[in-house]
């Protein structure tokens, strides 16, 4: 349109994905279709698994499963994206997580858990462990442990503290004669704990020196292998959609073909997850914070007080408009880290730092915000913002909590020249 054809007051609706740029097409179309997925499936069983207790969250017959069914239907798989531009794999990436994060962030965060160990194994290329364990078989991320929270994300030491000492390792991996057991626990926090299919392990090595937690081994695990148990599932403040808990690991023997990483390759393996976990944050909970703020922009204009819509009483859109730009602020750093980090080789972990510290805080604020505006009616559990404010909550702490992420993005940032 011609400068000469705007009208004289111009005015211009964003629509319901933001100020989005011109998408290529088959990932414009696959956001209306994760769009309408989050709307009308992630949305309502998340909110009835939230009402739930967590052994029926995951019982035969759950709505969960049947979540799980339609979203391997999508057909978002290895194979389908392996031959893309790696930037459309960027995009589409942050696209993803974004709408499954408008409808459930913890149904979103199953789903990324659930596909890491496959997705590493394929970025490393391990041609065994990509054939033993096909893309339909749920997977979790066991890293943290009952002793050992934010701090097993920190194998090169720079956030001890000069008087600390890490202490023993809860997990441990024995490496010899062609074998890799495991004996120990990892915390009640591993997303899908209970009911995943395999395990992308990390933990403490010893390869007949006693553990080394700084040198770690990853090992691939199926976890229906004797010697593996689990404990009870977690009862949560928010993100109740989301199996969390214990795994235990008793002489669980595995072949060498298991590991993925050894304790030389650790370090850079540890890398590469927490960077793609961090990044999977970060879209989630942009889409997260988007959820938030459409229920308060739509809330404000059917809401009437003093006779108008509350929109229309300014400091109501003075906050929608401050929701807005934090949205978009966090929607718009995740695609470009995204593209940065699917582009370079390798990915920057403080970018991916960044994505997830700015999202989740981005998320609980819209939220708390969002509340505010439902006034009393956000207190209820009739409407969904109060379960979104909780879900956000949780974001804070998970995937390394955010007050450690940030002190170790800065040491990344730290330019060693200008010393």
């Amino acid at each position: 349109m011609l400068f000469s054809d705007w009208d004289e007051h111009p005015k211009v609706g964003l629509g319901p994905f933001g100020a989005d740029p011109e998408l290529p097409d088959f990932i414009a179309a696959m956001q209306k279709t994760l769009r309408d997925f989050a709307l009308n499936v992630a949305r309502p069983i998340g909110r009835e698994l939230d009402r739930m207790t967590p052994d029926d969250v995951i019982a035969e017959g759950s709505p969960y499963w049947d979540f799980r069914k339609q979203y391997l239907e999508l057909g978002i798989t290895m194979e389908a994206i392996k031959e893309m531009d790696p930037a459309d794999v960027g995009l589409l990436f942050a696209i993803v997580n974004e709408e499954l994060g408008f409808g459930d962030s913890g149904l979103a965060i199953s789903m990324g858990a659930g596909m890491l160990p496959q997705y590493i194994t394929a970025k490393i290329g391990n041609e065994f462990l990509m054939k033993r364990f096909p893309e339909s078989m749920l997977g979790c991320w066991p890293i943290t442990e009952p002793d050992h929270g934010s701090d097993t994300l920190d194998p090169n030491r720079k956030l001890l503290h000069p008087e600390g000492n890490y202490g023993r390792p809860n997990c441990i991996a024995k490496i010899s004669d062609g074998k890799v057991t495991i004996n120990g626990q990892k915390s009640a926090w591993v997303s899908n704990g209970t009911i995943a299919e395999v395990a992308i392990l990390f933990c403490a090595a010893d390869t007949g020196n006693g553990p080394d937690p700084y040198r770690g081994a990853v090992v691939v695990v199926p976890l229906d292998a004797d010697g593996v148990s689990r404990g009870k599932p977690l009862d949560k403040l928010g993100q109740r959609a989301l199996n969390q808990g214990e795994i235990f690991f008793d002489n669980v023997t595995l072949d060498i073909d298991y590991l993925l990483a050894d304790p030389d390759s650790y370090g850079k393996t540890l890398y590469l997850i927490h960077t793609e976990a961090n990044s999977l944050m970060g879209s989630v909970f942009a889409g997260c914070a988007a959820s938030a703020y459409q229920l308060a922009y739509e809330y404000a204009h059917e809401r009437k007080q003093g006779g108008v819509a509350i929109i229309r009483h300014q400091s109501v859109a003075h906050r929608i408009f401050t929701m807005a730009r934090k949205v978009e602020a966090a929607r718009a750093l995740c695609r470009r880290v995204l593209h940065y980090n699917f582009t370079n080789n390798p990915p920057a972990l403080q970018s991916g730092m960044m994505t997830k510290v700015l999202s989740t805080q981005t998320a609980f604020e819209v939220a708390s915000m969002a509340l505010q505006i439902f006034g009393g009616n956000g207190l209820t559990r009739e409407y969904p913002i109060e379960k979104i404010l909780r879900d956000a909550r949780a974001s804070l702490i998970e995937d390394g909590c955010n007050e450690i992420l940030s002190m170790k993005g800065g040491w990344y940032l730290m330019d060693e020249d200008l010393l």
